[in-house]
């Protein structure tokens, strides 16, 4: 399915709606085709024990940002597999993960994403792989609610 920029206007506006991802502090700042990126900024509440950034909250970041890019095509698309590899501690804010989107056929979408620093020093590596179901995304005749 062909995307014009009003569809991408549009993922994007949905991803503002995903309240989890809002309520600790993420956000979609980027979509084109088969590619997103998010941001998140590296606070207290995402800091794990030791005092660095927590590994839940780099695999939600970077699962907004795959969910952005694999959902840009126009078909609702949802996680069936997805890995987090942490290659170095997140100590500096904020963290950007970009996602980009390296295979798609009929039915299965393969997304790569990197999380870095605010540095730009690679910190987390994501790969997930997602079905297209055969439903329009974003959803329509469903307005997302912020309760």
């Amino acid at each position: 399915m062909e995307n014009n920029a009003a569809d991408m206007k549009a993922v994007l506006e949905h991803f503002q709606y995903d309240r989890f991802a809002v309520a600790n502090g993420m956000e979609v700042i980027e979509v084109r085709p088969g590619y997103a990126r998010a941001r998140m900024p590296l606070e207290s509440r995402h800091l794990n024990s030791v005092g660095i950034g927590h590994g839940g909250a780099m695999f939600t970041l970077a699962d907004l940002a795959f969910a952005a890019a694999c959902n840009s095509a126009g078909q609702v698309t949802v996680a069936v597999h997805m890995s987090l590899a942490c290659m170095k501690a997140a100590r500096q804010g904020p963290l950007l993960a970009e996602a980009q989107e390296i295979s798609r056929s009929r039915k299965i979408s393969t997304c790569t994403v990197r999380v870095t620093d605010g540095e730009g020093t690679l910190v987390a590596l994501f790969q997930g792989t997602a079905y297209i179901k055969n439903e329009p995304f974003p959803p329509r005749g469903q307005e997302p609610t912020s309760q």
